[in-house]
């Protein structure tokens, strides 16, 4: 019997196109879903003739009562190195291998700085007022040069983030639990002596801090009151560190200037959902790791680590010790 093989959240139909599957589609048949399933009904009854599952980044959940209604799944591919949404132990006790691949931050620290110069030149209000025979030049820019970018997070992404920065001519702190002087000296931005003073003295505040029990819910509605009624907020990181309500409400009244945003509560986001006419918002479909070379890397590993499986040896295992 052949293999099949599910491709989940396939949304734009180019996993087939991004990486070169010839490798395993001699024993394998591969089906892209271009719909998101979320529901476990839906996804258990979708993916009960798989024996592959293909999935980005976190979007969909693996707990053990899925698993258990997938008797055929052997194998699940991960992108990246790191998913809270597997129940690891389940997928051991029911024979199910999960791996992983590698992925770039790059594209994120790209998209964060689209957002941001975005926001601060009012691009899209601007464009669509060209578009659409509006008024000529409607809004006055917010400048980035010696304006102070505060970071939450001065990881990978965060530290390249202070780079461009640093490069516009910004004044550039960091602040996260765990961050040392050292590290930051490393980087060449200062280190903010709290939370609370980077973000009452940040023009712009951008968010790169992994989901955990200390950062879930790290910005509040006490937090987001600390910020300049001038300043600028951008998450391209997970939505849950910053608290969903608060920032609605802090764009409604206009306590801060505005806000650019990658990441939701639910996605992919439900119409209807107030994120999607807040004021002052500049929001993106969760797209800070969708780039052609992120693709092609994410794809080329699955194909990857299916062939390594056939071969009875698996790459990448997830989690990674």
């Amino acid at each position: 019997m052949r293999l099949r093989c599910a491709v989940l959240d396939d949304f734009q139909q180019v996993a087939k196109e991004a990486a070169d599957w010839s490798s395993v589609t001699g024993e394998v048949d591969v089906v892209s879903f271009d719909a998101h399933l979320s529901e476990e009904d839906a996804l258990a009854a979708a993916l009960a003739d798989f024996d592959i599952v293909v999935t980005l980044r976190e979007r969909v959940a693996f707990p053990g009562s899925l698993l258990a209604r997938l008797p055929r799944l052997r194998l699940i591919v991960a992108s990246g190195m790191r998913n809270s949404v597997i129940d690891y132990a389940a997928a051991e006790a029911h024979g199910v291998t999960v791996c992983g691949t590698a992925s770039s931050s790059a594209p994120p620290v790209e998209l964060t700085w689209a957002l941001l110069l975005g926001l601060a030149r009012g691009l899209v209000r601007e464009s669509n007022g060209l578009r659409e025979g509006g008024p000529w030049q409607q809004t006055v820019g917010a400048d980035l040069h010696d304006r102070r970018l505060g970071l939450l997070g001065l990881g990978k992404i965060g530290s390249r983030v202070a780079q461009v920065g640093l490069a516009f001519g910004m004044r550039v702190s960091a602040w996260s639990q765990n961050l040392t002087r050292e590290r930051a000296d490393e980087v060449g931005v200062e280190l903010a002596p709290s939370r609370e003073e980077l973000l009452r003295t940040a023009d712009f505040v951008s968010v790169h801090l992994a989901l955990g029990e200390c950062t879930r819910g790290l910005l509040g509605p006490a937090e987001l009151a600390l910020l300049k009624p001038t300043a600028y907020l951008v998450n391209t990181s997970r939505a849950a560190i910053v608290d969903q309500d608060a920032l609605l409400a802090a764009l409604h009244e206009g306590r801060i200037a505005g806000a650019g945003v990658d990441v939701f509560d639910t996605e992919p986001l439900p119409a209807g959902h107030p994120m999607r006419t807040a004021p002052r918002l500049l929001a993106t479909p969760h797209l800070g790791y969708v780039s052609q070379a992120n693709y092609a890397t994410y794809y080329g590993q699955a194909v990857e680590a299916i062939r390594s499986y056939l071969a009875g040896s698996p790459v990448r295992r997830l989690p990674a010790p």
